[in-house]
């Protein structure tokens, strides 16, 4: 832990008359007290700490110069918010709890859901409505025991229907009535005469806690005579490794030579799975440097390197194909450590990127307690707020980054899902496969018949835009 040059305050400060928040126990604490833990922790470990002047290791004089800014702020939220670097442009990402327990519990996969995750769109020839399509329905879940499925298009809620002003609200309700609906291109391929109308169909569902498997599907399929493995990985959640590590035994089991990583709706996560995962993709670079971690001038001995490994924390063998060459299905959905991964591997082997552009997020992060070290030991029990800043740049191997635009797909292997063909996931046919598996086959024809035929059509919004604590790129 580094020592902070600005002035140490007694957490015993009665400073005015802040508002108190409450915990469990019935102790108070006051707004300034949690704000002394929001800057000591910024000023400590923040990305941007020397493009934020009040963050400066001299921002402070004495003691009562701190203790005023302090008072100057009525909610920590405010005060954390104020010190974040370009939140529009550059640091779109760091963020505040009040309730650490819930961030924990959606780290490990944990959380409210309903089941469905979507892909949003503008309604063609309409400024105002937006239409959902069902990208995703989770097994176990509420939606899984209804009629609905991957392709669904939702034209209203509780018999509203969608415009870009209510969407959002209206799917973030605990329990609500979907409202079916269907695109109409008037059997034409003329986009101005198309348009979404409703089915008359509607489903109710209530969100209940959910624990989401990271794995959702795997496949192996015989392309020319060569095996290929297909495995959709939605969440490089922590600890997921040793079931990454059976899926890969199957593929080893099953002489696969050829490997398509469906990484389309991850939004991130462990920067330690990553690297594990990594390392199962080859096995011929054990040792070497797959990320690197460069922090704050006020952390810059933490700086760290992540490498290939060829064992996990238990001493079990990593199961490792020993590709040279790596298909990975990835867009605007994909952030963070699925970026992390395509980056980190780009030095060492052909990684073939079909899709669209990603997120654009090569910086990780972690969570910071009120607490003498930050850690979740010893944390002060009079609150539960905590911090999850951007701390570190993530850097490939030639200390390249993920640019702020995103990844770009490899060229002429673009690709947006058409909301009217999502198609079946894990199927040979769906159209993303479909396009890495008839490169494989050097089906060329095939391949551009599937670009022909989609729409090409980008959606406004996604389900990963509803949760900014789902994925990432954190350190464990």
């Amino acid at each position: 832990m580094k020592r902070l040059i600005a002035p140490l305050l007694m957490l015993t400060l009665a400073l005015c008359s802040l508002s108190c928040f409450e915990d469990n126990d019935d102790s108070t604490v006051t707004a300034s007290q949690i704000n002394d833990f929001v800057w000591k922790g910024m000023n400590s470990f923040y990305l941007y700490l020397e493009n934020t002047p009040d963050l400066a290791n001299d921002r402070f004089a004495n003691d009562g110069e701190y203790a005023n800014y302090l008072n100057s702020f009525q909610i920590p939220e405010e005060l954390f918010q104020s010190l974040i670097y370009e939140p529009q442009t550059i640091d779109r990402f760091s963020w505040i709890v009040d309730d650490y327990f819930e961030l924990e519990r959606q780290f490990e996969g944990t959380r409210g859901t309903t089941g469905l995750e979507y892909n949003y769109y503008g309604v063609p020839n309409n400024a105002t409505n937006v239409y959902a399509v069902i990208r995703l329905v989770l097994p176990n879940s509420p939606a899984s025991n209804t009629e609905l499925k991957r392709g669904n298009i939702v034209y209203g809620v509780d018999g509203i229907r969608l415009t870009r002003e209510n969407f959002r609200s209206l799917f973030n309700k605990e329990s609500h009535t979907l409202n079916l609906g269907i695109y109409n291109d008037n059997g034409t391929p003329d986009e101005s005469d198309d348009s979404v109308e409703p089915l008359n169909v509607n489903v109710p569902l209530t969100k209940i806690t959910y624990t989401e498997d990271p794995i959702f599907k795997t496949a192996t399929f015989n392309v020319g005579g060569e095996n290929v493995g297909y495995l959709m990985y939605n969440g490089f959640i922590r600890n997921s490794q040793n079931q990454l590590n059976t899926v890969f035994a199957d593929f080893k089991s099953n002489n696969v030579q050829h490997l398509v990583l469906d990484l389309r709706y991850n939004p991130g996560g462990s920067v330690l799975t990553t690297a594990y995962l990594a390392s199962m993709i080859t096995g011929q670079f054990t040792g070497e440097v797959f990320e690197k971690l460069r922090y704050n001038v006020n952390q810059a001995d933490s700086n760290f390197d992540f490498l290939f490994y060829n064992t996990l924390p238990e001493n079990e063998p990593v199961n490792s194909l020993g590709l040279n060459k790596l298909y990975v299905l990835a867009t605007g959905s994909s952030a963070s450590a699925s970026e992390g991964l395509i980056n980190g591997l780009n030095p060492y082997i052909e990684v073939i990127h079909i899709g669209s552009n990603t997120v654009g997020k090569t910086q990780a992060s972690r969570t910071l307690y009120d607490s003498p070290d930050f850690t979740r030991e010893g944390v002060n029990p009079a609150h539960t707020y905590a911090m999850q800043p951007l701390i570190a740049n993530g850097l490939n191997k030639n200390n390249e980054q993920v640019p702020g635009t995103g990844l770009t797909p490899s060229f002429g292997y673009d690709y947006n899902e058409d909301p009217t063909n999502f198609g079946i996931l894990g199927d040979a046919e769906e159209p993303m496969l479909a396009l890495a598996l008839a490169d494989i086959d050097n089906a060329t024809a095939k391949a551009s018949k599937i670009k022909t035929r989609a729409k090409n059509i980008e959606p406004i919004a996604n389900s990963n835009d509803f949760n900014p604590y789902e994925g990432g790129m954190y350190i464990d």
